[in-house]
């Protein structure tokens, strides 16, 4: 490894994004060999990835594992960031192979703590596709392989990726159970970015129990946590659950304005992220007596969140935009298909849950 891409890796874990792009170009145009070109760009692919770059990093990353010995999966953190930048931008079938790839590749090799790992992304990926019995399938496994390792770290991990399964199904309660271990675990680590984003998720399982207050606090304790060295993604996520909490607590313009500002910024990535933003402007406009932006603004959201397969969202979406349709006294049949639409794919993620169980 090159002393540009050593002193470029060290940049960017200090959070200099600008300073390490600088540094891996530089490596990149002094690059010799094949390795060294992967490193370079590989490290311009954490760049991109890091400054909210998504398609660019997707890019960057395929040509270093193209050059790199061994390919993709010679190297965890090259195919990690890879399978996050294809969930961000909606290619949840394709990471969920990539981070698959990586997590048997860490069996094969024994290394527990790595499997674990790649075994929460997965059930992430999986459970954003709404495969909740093949996300429990594997997080079983993987807690079996997590109960010889006495990490607060590790446990915590496998907590978050089952709160956020169970949030998903809909078992809230359990969700926030989960959620809460996890960050009480946390407390004694100084793992700090991850101690944020377990507030955020407890936070947003707060909101779903109608305790907006405590979930804006948690929210307000973890962001100077979180922003010194915050990836685009987990900044709109926090953004998105401000939003909610603050429209839950029916504060709708400051809401409005958060979530606004979260959409604007996504421009053309993150397509889940983005509809869930549209779908709560719906909301929130709709609560303020705007039916016709309302209606504008989920049918935006369907088209994003559609991307993503059955999902809860969606199908919050539908339903509210089925029930806009009866309000406005739009010919029965339309509301009829919208609101059938939403059950149609609330059956789908029920059988799902029942799979699972």
């Amino acid at each position: 490894m090159t002393v540009p891409v050593v002193e470029a890796a060290e940049a960017l874990d200090a959070g200099q994004t600008r300073l390490a792009h600088q540094l891996y170009s530089r490596a990149l145009q002094e690059a010799d060999d094949a390795r060294s070109r992967a490193d370079a760009l590989e490290g311009l692919g954490r760049v991109a990835y890091e400054s909210g770059r998504p398609r660019e990093a997707v890019a960057l990353l395929d040509e270093a594992a193209a050059l790199a010995d061994g390919g993709i999966f010679a190297r965890p953190v090259l195919a990690q960031i890879l399978g996050l930048c294809l969930a961000q931008l909606g290619e949840l079938e394709r990471a969920t192979l990539v981070l698959d790839e990586c997590r048997r590749r860490a069996q094969r090799e024994g290394d527990v703590v790595e499997e674990i790992g790649f075994t929460c992304l997965v059930s992430y990926a999986l459970t954003d596709r709404g495969k909740f019995a093949e996300a429990e399938e594997v997080l079983v496994q993987a807690q079996a392989a997590g109960e010889q390792i006495d990490d607060p770290v590790v446990r915590a991990r496998l907590l978050c990726a089952e709160a956020r399964l169970r949030g998903e199904q809909g078992l809230t309660a359990i969700a926030a159970e989960r959620a809460l271990a996890a960050l009480e675990l946390l407390r004694t680590t100084d793992e700090h970015r991850l101690l944020a984003l377990t507030h955020e998720l407890l936070a947003s399982l707060y909101i779903d129990l109608g305790r907006p207050d405590e979930a804006l606090s948690l929210l307000r304790d973890a962001w100077p946590m979180l922003i010194s060295h915050a990836t685009l993604l987990q900044v709109v996520h926090f953004r998105i659950e401000e939003a909610r909490a603050l429209a839950a607590r029916g504060e709708l313009e400051g809401a409005a304005a958060v979530a606004m500002r979260v959409a604007a910024q996504l421009d053309g990535t993150m397509p889940a992220d983005a509809g869930r933003a549209y779908a709560l402007l719906g909301d929130i406009f709709a609560e303020l007596g705007e039916p016709l932006r309302a209606r504008t603004l989920y049918e935006t959201a369907i088209t994003l969140l559609q991307r993503q397969g059955p999902n809860r969202y969606l199908a919050a979406a539908y339903k509210r935009l089925g029930e806009l349709f009866e309000a406005e006294y739009r010919t029965a049949e339309d509301a009829v298909v919208v609101l059938q639409r939403a059950l149609a794919i609330q059956e789908l993620i029920d059988s799902s849950i029942g799979a699972a169980a």
